[in-house]
């Protein structure tokens, strides 16, 4: 079988969020014939984490199992294969594949794999990956595939996600009552939106999105509660990032735990490349004890997440090639990088 039916295959295995299995199963299946000794890392029932290794993994392939809804199959044409995870990620994840099928062929058996689920939602397998890492795994590098066009990304912005609610006081719109919590609301979003919330170097500025505002009962009763979800792609630490927010905050309007927060992500760039930045997360926040972290993978991101998903076969070539390049030249240095 040709290597685009095979990554046609893999695009035809649902693995939606949260039904990871079959897709993690077909991975296993794939590394078990490299001759890699393969775990199942379990998260919760029927999901789980895929490990393979060598004897002495010190370079790791790393990408995730999951993908976006909707799913939709695959579609092989000249130059591409199109359907949902082509591009992100089961097209990183095969051309790594192929990276280590050349590597060990030679001889090198010092690489792993980790492919973990959950990475659209919250990177619950990357936190469970961290926090079980034991011997004999010692990764100084871990490349990290994601659709980056074939380069190289220097950082990518940190996640400061939560909500804002607010409260007031109902009562009759006629009277002098309240707080209004929309008002109190309005008044802290549009301080937040004057905010500077930082530059990084090659990332360039911080961005705050407003997702969803909702409150209130009708137009004539002051409202006693609303909420606000936002969203800061960040280039600053999650303390500092914090400390502007409350600052624009009135007692009347409460900043709730944030679902996920991290500060922008610096990786590792081959010597000869030129660091790109990029706007999407990774798992890479979430595994801070597998090494150094670069990130690179075939495809667009601006094909990503979308109906037309697809994966070049140019793209997937020069994937793999710059994968086995890549990690010979950092097995060549892992042994000083601890």
């Amino acid at each position: 079988m040709g290597i685009y039916e095979r990554l046609c295959d893999l695009v035809a295995i649902p693995s939606v969020t949260g039904d990871e299995k079959d897709y993690g199963d077909a991975l296993a299946r794939e590394l078990e014939a490299l001759g890699l000794g393969v775990e199942r890392q379990e998260l919760a029932p029927g999901r789980f984490n895929v490990l393979a290794r060598g004897a002495n993994p010190r370079v790791v392939f790393c990408t995730h199992l999951d993908t976006v809804p909707p799913f939709f199959g695959p579609r092989l044409e000249r130059e591409a294969v199109h359907g949902r995870g082509s591009c992100d990620a089961k097209g990183p994840a095969l051309a790594m594949i192929e990276a280590a099928r050349a590597l060990l062929k030679d001889g090198e058996d010092r690489i792993g794999f980790l492919f973990t689920c959950a990475e659209e939602t919250d990177s619950a397998g990357a936190a469970l990956a961290n926090a079980k890492l034991a011997e004999p795994w010692r990764p100084a590098f871990t490349i990290v595939g994601e659709p980056t066009e074939n380069r190289f990304a220097g950082a990518h912005k940190g996640v400061y996600k939560a909500e804002l609610v607010a409260h007031g006081v109902a009562g009759h719109s006629s009277q002098n009552v309240g707080p209004s919590a929309v008002h109190e609301l309005v008044h802290a979003i549009e301080k937040l939106l004057a905010t500077d919330w930082g530059r990084h170097a090659l990332l360039g500025p911080g961005t705050l999105n407003i997702g969803t505002i909702s409150g209130g009962v009708a137009a004539n009763v002051v409202a006693d509660r609303a909420i606000a979800s936002l969203l800061l792609r960040a280039v600053e630490p999650p303390e500092t990032t914090e400390r502007k927010l409350c600052a624009c905050l009135s007692p009347h309007v409460e900043l709730m735990k944030p679902y996920k927060s991290y500060g922008p992500i610096e990786f590792h760039v081959p010597h000869g490349h030129e660091p790109i930045p990029v706007a999407f997360g990774t798992d890479a926040p979430h595994l801070s004890r597998w090494g150094k972290p670069l990130l690179y993978g075939p495809g667009r991101i601006l094909d990503a997440h979308t109906d037309h998903e697809l994966v070049t076969k140019r793209s997937f070539e020069q994937a793999v090639a710059d994968y086995t390049t890549t990690a010979r030249e950092l097995l060549a240095r892992a042994e000083v990088v601890r």
